[in-house]
């Protein structure tokens, strides 16, 4: 990867070649994103603008071909390493995910309507056979209230993953640029994001609370966890370079991730809140802003 990223920086045109082929093959458009990043991070927007042209014009062809997935992930992942970029905060960066995500939601809710429909109406016919004990237990009108979910859920789900892969390509162009130009920096840099109670405790409120607030809120419930699962991913990586306990607890975790998503998924986020409040790798005292992305810009 690091060869791939001294390709790239090495010259506008090296870069342009590998965000077209990229964001041109399917689902290959998070490496078009991660690299598109990289010029922005270490250049600035200016001289970004011509790599990220080149990059949007396949994902504009993906998006009149109706699917504007690799559009919107240039789109947000550049939106990101921008930001990144202008207020060297990673806090900062993961917040502006969850309002890239609300936006994924609703242009993918508009492109996606039909299919997410037909999804619904067959997901609608299976359930109470593959549930039949728990559609008995609800009234009629809780039973529609279920239904009338599953397209919120569904283009919330799809907007995460979005999401995440927009998050993913920064960190990826992050990693890269530390590679090249300040080895380390990167790893220390992720080690040190923490979220502040104060922030944390809203994205809670949102994970937990937003179906409450109206039907189409539901999408809130996973955008919100996103910023939660990459800051406690942060504190795995803090304590064991604290405590010097090796890559086989980072392996573990990964692995873990893959096999066990449904329960390394809220230990993550459970992590996230209570280093939070509790701050297990003392970041209070350190001088440096936590969050502050002290790799080379």
């Amino acid at each position: 990867m690091r060869k791939l990223a001294e390709y790239i920086m090495r010259g506008r045109m090296q870069a342009i070649s590998v965000v077209a082929i990229a964001s041109a093959i399917p689902m290959m458009f998070w490496l078009s994103a991660a690299a598109v990043s990289l010029v922005l991070l270490r250049r600035g927007l200016n001289d970004a603008l011509g790599v990220i042209v080149w990059a949007l014009l396949p994902a504009l062809v993906w998006a009149y071909f109706d699917d504007p997935r690799p559009l919107l992930g240039l789109l947000g992942a550049s939106a990101l390493a921008y930001i990144l970029r202008a207020t060297a905060s990673w806090t900062k960066a993961l917040l502006a995910s969850v309002v890239l995500g609300v936006l994924f939601a609703g242009v993918l809710g508009v492109v996606f309507a039909e299919p997410l429909t037909a999804l619904a109406a067959e997901l609608n016919t299976v359930m109470p056979k593959v549930l039949p004990e728990l559609y008995a237990q609800l009234s009629s009108e809780q039973q529609l209230q279920l239904q009338s979910l599953i397209i919120p859920v569904l283009t919330g789900l799809m907007a995460t993953v979005l999401q995440v892969l927009s998050v993913l390509s920064v960190i990826i162009a992050r990693y890269w640029q530390a590679a090249l130009y300040n080895p380390g920096g990167f790893a220390q840099e992720f080690q040190r994001l923490r979220l502040p109670a104060v922030i944390v405790f809203p994205l809670v409120f949102g994970m937990l609370f937003a179906p409450g607030l109206g039907i189409q809120a539901v999408i809130l419930t996973p955008l919100c966890s996103v910023p939660l699962l990459f800051t406690g991913l942060a504190v795995v990586h803090g304590l064991v370079a604290k405590h010097r306990s090796g890559n086989f607890w980072l392996i573990g975790v990964y692995v873990g991730m893959v096999l066990f998503t449904q329960v390394m998924y809220p230990f993550l986020m459970v992590a996230a809140v209570i280093d939070s409040v509790f701050d297990f790798r003392g970041l209070r005292s350190q001088k440096n802003d936590s969050d502050a992305a002290n790799g080379e810009r």
